[in-house]
């Protein structure tokens, strides 16, 4: 008896499974990009039922069928690093960052984090609900379809508690897989200038509500000259853990402090900036699990001239994943295709390296592991169909989107191939 499946996509060019076996890639493996050419792949219920050869497709029966026109399929990326919760907007900004001002002197200011902690406080739920779903429908049309949102413009409990329940939420409505992480520890709130301890002991004492009405899986926080120190963070995140939380650090973003060799030392999932990090951080990082989450729109929107040295962390052996750390302050932008182009062209990855980080080891950056970045039978049936014709073009060709159809869980949520939504057919 002949199976009838969901969908069945053939002609595919390219199809890059992803698929290197078990655990995040590392090093020189990188270097590697699992394809299968002039291939084809069938959905059943949500999930990949088949893969093979355009041949083999010959005798499959789906109830849809989709010629991808030698066009390249890959899984769905993952976004591991954003800040997709937060009220108003800081375009301007924009001057005092032509003129120079650094970062840290537009936070002392005023601006910065504490511009969209006042915003944030201000906001409604159903406000920042609204406002956040717009930004994840642009994140979606990208490609992405599972990503990470972190907490962090509240400094305090409620407006902290509001961000993660929007994120969860937004987790259940939204097509896009949310993973939360609480960043309560995101800035010294002035009213705490004084006394940054007591504030940290605030964020520890919110983790057991968190925890009760699982509003994140991870917990972060920024060490960085200014904000908290190494030491600081390495006892905030301790204690986190004591509590059954899995751990990231913002590390090293401007000024290497240690950041890096911390992160590694209390077995965080991530280290995320990393821009500053030390010849002796990078060293550890090759030898450990943690994964280095490299934010190059950074870098790039606050025009630096320094980005993370994702070369020398792949030759000593780290894994590594892209974000697009999308903020409203140092990264506004939902276009993870971009931050592809950026790490061709300010870190020198490969095409195959970048694959690898915005898939793979992207989604074990935020232990999804198992659900998300790769294309294997069984897997969720999570795909986009590229208007390219190999997969070395998406880096190569920046400034727009590549995407044709985004299928979540076998169901066509954006582009070409979606029937409910005249605006999106070709």
């Amino acid at each position: 008896m002949t199976q009838q499946y969901d969908l069945l996509v053939e002609n595919i060019g390219q199809l890059l499974t992803m698929d290197h076996g078990d655990g995040p890639i590392k090093g020189e493996k990188m270097a590697e990009a699992p394809l299968l050419e002039n291939a084809a792949l069938a959905v059943k219920d949500g999930k990949i039922a088949w893969i093979g050869t355009s041949s083999e497709a010959g005798d499959k029966t789906a109830a849809k069928t989709v010629d991808a026109g030698g066009k390249l399929v890959t899984p769905g990326l993952v976004d591991p690093h954003t800040h997709l919760v937060f009220g108003g907007s800081r375009e301007h900004e924009m001057a005092l960052k032509q003129q120079g001002v650094p970062y840290l002197e537009i936070l002392k200011r005023g601006g910065g984090i504490l511009s969209t902690v006042k915003a944030t406080r201000e906001a409604a739920e159903e406000e920042l609900a609204k406002k956040a779903r717009f930004h994840l429908d642009r994140i979606l049309s990208y490609g992405v379809t599972t990503m990470e949102a972190k907490s962090g413009y509240g400094l305090e409990k409620e407006t902290e508690l509001k961000q993660l329940r929007v994120v969860k939420r937004l987790n259940e409505e939204h097509d896009i897989d949310l993973v939360s992480t609480f960043l309560g520890a995101h800035a010294i709130p002035p009213e705490h200038k004084e006394n940054p301890e007591a504030f940290l002991q605030e964020m520890l004492n919110l983790l057991p509500e968190i925890q009760k009405e699982e509003l994140a899986e991870f917990v972060d926080i920024f060490s960085e000259t200014g904000v908290f120190t190494v030491e600081q963070a390495r006892s905030f995140l301790l204690k986190a853990k004591e509590m059954g939380f899995q751990v990231k650090i913002h590390a090293d973003e401007i000024d290497p402090l240690g950041g890096t060799e911390m992160a590694v030392e209390v077995g965080a999932i991530s280290g995320e900036h990393l821009v500053g990090a030390s010849d002796a951080g990078i060293e550890m990082l090759g030898k450990s699990d943690t994964i280095a989450v490299l934010l190059p729109g950074t870098c790039f929107y606050l025009n630096k001239d320094s980005y993370a040295k994702a070369r020398e962390m792949i030759g000593a052996g780290a894994s590594v994943a892209l974000s697009t750390d999308f903020n409203p302050g140092s990264s506004p932008t939902e276009n993870l295709q971009l931050i592809m182009n950026l790490a061709a062209l300010k870190m020198k990855m490969t095409p195959e390296e970048i694959w690898n980080a915005v898939t793979v080891n992207a989604a074990h950056a935020i232990n999804r592991g198992e659900s998300a970045g790769k294309l294997a039978v069984g897997r969720k049936a999570d795909l986009v169909l590229w208007d390219v014709p190999n997969y070395h073009y998406v880096p190569y060709h920046y400034g727009v989107n590549h995407v044709n159809t985004v299928w979540k869980a076998g169901k066509a949520v954006y582009g070409k191939e979606r029937e409910d939504e005249q605006v999106y057919t070709s």
